[in-house]
């Protein structure tokens, strides 16, 4: 796939980003026009309301969606890279259930609000969230590795199985919760972005300094695609790159999880749209992922909080309500 096409993707993908970020920003409870919203944020004629509609309910969750929906997108394309499995997911290997289980046990031990733990506690989620992906991620390669190596078809059974049982604990762990922490565990499993403040956006900084590591190493994602032997023939050190790649999609999955709760199917779909996209060279696919996964994420988020108003659907049942579908169409073609 040419470089032209790749860029021609990238300029398009970001500009429905951009028009997705417009519609946020303008349309919800409190409408505003584009000059109000430009006034604001330009600090020409500043108003009290219009500050606080979009400094502080509509950026921030506006920027946090966006941050989880590229690093959700990256981690799929990697994970789907590494174990050579277009039906391999952050969400479906157990990654998030892992990463969700350990959150909701740090809500638990602590007996409070996310936000009212200050920023020691909201540093200290993404922490406890990688715990628990590095568990999950464990408990994977020893169960679906066979023969010494991963197989990739005992690895989608046993993701799903440790997803069941992790998530099987996290509903118990919940249900142990004083009714207050409990309404709110149940919103942050769902997948919500209804509590994102600048807060969140800052925890998921730091994880984004994994993104030059994954680029400038994306070509051996294309390495993992050969045969075994071939890998080796190559002097490739296999189970090293893997260990390094692994490391680096749990992380980002559980920066994600513990800000914005378990969304589902980006790290499944985003890559296959990627991949359509731009073909199959991952210095491509990544990048195009993650704005794919950006997309998704602020697109959903944004039908969740209008089409129900006053209500609002939480963005992983929105994304869900597309994956699962998209999930099975995956299933019947990958058998024919």
């Amino acid at each position: 796939m040419s470089h032209g096409r790749f860029w021609t993707v990238t300029v398009s993908g970001l500009f429905l980003a951009a028009a997705a970020v417009y519609l946020s920003l303008t349309n919800g409870t409190f409408d505003m026009s584009v000059l109000d919203v430009i006034k604001t944020l330009l600090r020409i004629h500043p108003q009290p309301e219009h500050d606080l509609v979009v400094f502080e309910f509509r950026l921030p969750r506006i920027v946090l969606g966006a941050l989880v929906g590229f690093s959700l997108g990256i981690a799929g394309a990697i994970i789907q890279g590494v174990t050579r499995n277009g039906l391999a997911d952050p969400g479906i290997l157990g990654v998030n259930a892992g990463a969700g289980l350990s959150v909701v046990l740090f809500m638990f031990l602590f007996q409070g609000s996310i936000s009212a733990t200050g920023w020691l506690g909201v540093m200290m989620m993404p922490i406890f969230g990688v715990a628990g992906g590095l568990a999950a991620t464990t408990a994977i390669y020893m169960f679906a590795r066979e023969g010494g190596k991963l197989d990739p078809q005992r690895l989608i059974l046993v993701g799903i199985a440790i997803a069941s049982g992790f998530g099987a604990l996290t509903v118990y762990i919940s249900l142990k919760m004083n009714p207050s922490d409990y309404e709110m565990a149940v919103v942050w499993l769902a997948g919500s972005l209804h509590s994102a403040n600048w807060k969140f956006v800052v925890t998921m900084l730091p994880w984004l300094l994994l993104l030059p590591l994954i680029c400038m190493r994306s070509h051996v994602l294309d390495l993992f695609q050969l045969s075994s032997e071939s890998q080796k023939s190559l002097g490739m050190s296999v189970e090293r790159e893997k260990n390094i790649f692994l490391l680096c999609s749990v992380g980002l999955v559980s920066a994600s999880v513990a800000v914005s709760g378990s969304i589902a199917f980006i790290g499944l779909i985003a890559p296959h749209l990627a991949r359509r996209l731009v073909g199959l060279r991952h210095i491509h696919i990544i990048p195009v992922s993650g704005i794919v996964g950006m997309i998704m994420v602020l697109v959903g988020d944004f039908i969740g909080k209008t089409i129900f108003a006053p209500a609002e659907l939480a963005v992983g049942i929105v994304v869900s309500i597309i994956g699962v579908p998209y999930f099975v169409f995956l299933l019947i073609r990958s058998r024919e």
